[in-house]
């Protein structure tokens, strides 16, 4: 079958409806060959009559009528898609979704709340995973924006930075190590440190802070998860190292504390990520503005 027209599929409907070239081409301010035409033409793609004439009406066969039932659904769905383009548009519709580094779900699960409130009817989707599974799910384009770390050099990706994301060296209450001022990264050497698994965005920055100052980061006990390596600090099993805002709870109750080691804070940003020439839709852009807009309030918690 050749490509058909949604124009032709107008002219046949006209036809149908007014039983007589004439009266169709009037109505549709065409002329009549103009109209006999585009009838001939679509019954040359389609390969089958779609008119019969009796009398001097005309009218459609049991091909035509069933070509007209497919086009009054057609124009349905097309009335449908240009209301539904029209609610996406001003944010009455559609989905959003967001992939955050686990490490960023705090902050990120507050601003979609945010963005909730604003545009009540877009539906939201939150994939909360490590750094190796959110630079897959950039990758296959099965999301619209990402919040992470630094992303990695050679992918195609845009990223704007948005907010501060330290990362530093938590003890249990009472360390040895926790009145100690300027500690030297070596003496880090000689504890058990707690490290996030590999493929975290965390991860991949200690291994790069130790490498740069002569050391190798050796994990005694490796986590996938922030809260289990706080729940390990402060059970004794060793040092920490976590983005800041992610224990700000445990210092402030005084069951956890920062530890005064040398270079650190670790400074790092978090990042909105898109994939290079990606067109947001209205909502992923509405999104975007957002958190480049109230990055500052959401600073609070870090």
């Amino acid at each position: 079958m050749r490509r058909l027209t949604l124009r032709q599929l107008e002219i046949l409907a006209a036809v149908a409806r007014c039983e007589s070239f004439s009266r169709a081409s009037a109505e549709l301010h065409l002329t009549q060959p103009a109209v006999s035409m585009q009838i001939k033409q679509l019954e040359g793609a389609l390969g089958i009559p779609l008119f019969e004439h009796m009398g001097k009406h005309i009218h459609l066969t049991e091909a035509g009528r069933e070509v007209l039932r497919v086009s009054e659904v057609l124009e349905r769905e097309l009335t449908n898609l240009d209301q539904l383009l029209a609610d996406m548009q001003g944010l009455k519709g559609g989905t959003l979704t967001v992939s955050a580094a686990s490490t960023a779900s705090i902050f990120t699960v507050r601003l979609l709340a945010v963005f909730r409130g604003l545009h009540p009817d877009v539906r939201l989707r939150l994939n909360v995973v490590n750094r190796e599974t959110l630079l897959k799910h950039l990758g296959d384009n099965s999301i619209d924006l990402a919040l992470m770390g630094q992303p990695p050099e050679g992918h195609r990706l845009v990223a704007q930075a948005f907010m501060d994301n330290p990362l530093v060296v938590i003890g249990a209450a009472g360390h040895a190590l926790a009145a100690k001022k300027n500690i030297p990264l070596e003496r880090l050497l000689d504890e058990p440190l707690i490290g996030r698994e590999q493929g975290s965005g965390t991860r991949s920055a200690l291994e790069k802070f130790f490498a740069e100052r002569g050391h190798v980061f050796q994990a005694a006990m490796e986590m996938n998860k922030n809260e289990a390596i706080k729940h390990a600090v402060e059970a004794g099993l060793g040092l920490g190292v976590v983005s800041l805002h992610t224990v700000r709870a445990e210092i402030d109750s005084g069951q956890l504390c920062v530890l005064d080691v040398q270079g650190f804070p670790l400074r790092r940003q978090w990042h909105l990520v898109h994939r290079e020439g990606k067109r947001l839709s209205p909502a992923a852009s509405a999104f975007a503005r957002l958190v480049l807009q109230q990055a500052a309030e959401f600073q609070v918690y870090i």
